[in-house]
């Protein structure tokens, strides 16, 4: 008789069911097939999807990639694409593909903090490991001058870049599409229709990715930004982040009417489910935007450290250069090189007419070189530590200053 009971009672809530979705099928539909069983760790992993519009891009772009990066090396083959950067975008594919076909995309209209782990890994994972990646470096590197000066280039370095590509405008946009798709009416209208919930992933998944552009900092950006910007950058979405995460666990009821008239027979009730994603929006999204923030900051400081040790570098050499010249003039005084401190021979335009010995005297010579007569005598004595005079000097030199008068005596 229990047996029975139990039997009678499954039938009457079937039928009960089969009524209720006649009369409104648009509910049943919308809210889609509910698993028979809770979310684990097996069926999360395992139990995939197949949606072609997902995996036929994902694996267009893993071909170009693959290809891009064998023409590069081969046309570069002394600066060739870094391996972390391929490693990168492979991360980034497999964090989308997980994130919208794994058994993630499953139970993402049925448990909000599922929901929650699915928009993480599109924002704060797939996101940030594709900007990681360079993909604008490396088409820039694989397409022909003509086709860089043609169409990308000027893409770039368009009115509609410079202002998306703005650091301000990217994070607003980042913290605007966060706070508008769970505060308003599009994120329930994403779990009763498939085509907004697609268009809600890519509202998410390209503001992750113009938020994490000026951020990673390496493809080329119209503004670019240094390391203590993108520090500041970073870690001022952890507020907004604590903020929003606070306002939906803190919610007294639920906010979405699609999880709170679900009928499944387990896991938690609508409120403890959505206090639960908001938890995990809260420490999950804070701790990534702090490891990120921790990452530049290394970042930073091994910049500084190869800018001093080019620094170094430079004065050293110039150090070496100042060292090379003063042994070489030192070498020069010590061999006795005659062309420094010596009086030159008299020309024919010093020879004063009528003079004694047909040569200028040493004043006229030191007003036309511009050196004191005295100088001029001990250059010509070959006065002076390291310096001697020229042997045919010695006899002559010494009469020759006496026996001529100065211009100024005459």
């Amino acid at each position: 008789m229990p047996q029975l009971g139990r039997s009678a009672a499954s039938g009457a809530g079937l039928v009960l069911g089969l009524v209720s979705a006649l009369a409104n099928p648009g509910l049943v539909l919308a809210h889609g097939p509910v698993p028979a069983e809770p979310p684990t760790p097996v069926n999360l992993a395992l139990d995939w999807s197949f949606d072609p519009w997902i995996w036929i891009p994902l694996l267009a772009a893993g071909l170009f990639w693959r290809w891009a990066v064998r023409r590069v090396n081969a046309a570069h083959p002394t600066n060739p694409v870094p391996a972390h950067r391929t490693w990168a975008f492979v991360g980034g594919l497999v964090a989308v593909a997980v994130a919208l076909q794994s058994g993630i995309e499953r139970y993402d209209t049925s448990l909000f903090w599922i929901h929650m782990i699915q928009h993480l890994l599109l924002t704060m994972v797939a996101a940030p490991l594709l900007a990681l990646s360079g993909p604008v470096t490396l088409l820039l590197r694989v397409a022909s001058p003509d086709d860089r000066r043609r169409w990308i280039l000027p893409v770039l370095h368009s009115r509609a870049v410079r202002i998306v590509a703005h650091p301000v405008v990217a994070w607003l946009v980042f913290a605007g599409v966060a706070w508008g798709t769970h505060f308003s009416p599009l994120y329930n209208a994403a779990l009763e229709d498939r085509l907004v919930h697609d268009l809600e992933h890519a509202l998410l998944f390209g503001s992750g990715l113009l938020f994490w552009w000026p951020a990673a900092g390496v493809d080329p950006t119209p503004w670019r930004l240094s390391y203590p910007a993108r520090l500041l950058y970073v870690g001022l979405q952890m507020p907004q982040n604590t903020f929003l995460s606070l306002a939906i666990y803190s919610a007294s009821e639920p906010l979405y009417p699609h999880y709170a008239t679900l009928v499944r027979p387990w896991g938690p009730t609508p409120l403890a489910d959505q206090q639960l994603g908001g938890g995990i929006m809260w420490v999950a999204g804070d701790l990534m935007f702090l490891v990120v923030a921790l990452v530049l900051l290394w970042a930073w400081m091994e910049a500084e450290g190869r800018a001093t040790a080019r620094s170094d570098a430079r004065a050293e050499v110039e150090r070496a250069a100042i060292r090379a010249r003063e042994l070489a003039l030192a070498d020069r005084r010590a061999g006795g090189d005659w062309g420094v401190g010596v009086e030159p021979e008299p020309t024919a335009r010093d020879v004063r007419p009528g003079g004694e010995g047909g040569s200028a005297s040493l004043g006229d010579r030191s007003r036309r070189t511009g050196r004191p007569a005295a100088a001029a005598r001990r250059g010509v004595l070959g006065s002076g530590p390291g310096r001697r005079c020229p042997p045919e000097t010695t006899a002559t030199t010494v009469p020759l200053r006496r026996s001529i008068p100065s211009s100024r005596a005459r």
